[in-house]
């Protein structure tokens, strides 16, 4: 049985935001967009994951600054990304509890 707190891999994702509605995006595997970060596809490879960036980009979808962001894959699968900004984008606005903080504590998790 595995424990939830070990690291299986550190991955890239690609995340943008959508041009129309503003919200932060993720590529998931089958090459649509979410909106929630645990369905993001993540890449071991820094190859694979520019080449995914390069696609996404190419494919044409309304989507505004996509980039590769650094996120830790643990061996449950929960995805958590690593840097400030990227937990920020994740979480939505600090200011009020506001979509996806409505439906998430600070840790990412559902509120049930």
């Amino acid at each position: 049985m595995s424990n939830s707190c070990e690291i299986s891999a550190f991955a890239k994702i690609v995340t943008a935001n959508h041009l129309l509605e503003g919200d932060v995006i993720y590529l998931a595997a089958d090459q649509t967009w979410v909106r929630d970060l645990s369905v993001a596809k993540t890449f071991l490879g820094g190859d694979s994951a520019n080449a995914a960036l390069d696609s996404a980009i190419a494919k044409g979808d309304p989507i505004a600054a996509p980039y590769l962001a650094d996120v830790v894959e643990y061996a449950d699968g929960t995805i958590r990304a690593l840097h400030f900004r990227e937990v920020f984008r994740a979480t939505g606005p600090s200011n009020r509890i506001l979509g996806k903080q409505a439906t998430k504590n600070a840790r990412g998790q559902a509120i049930v």
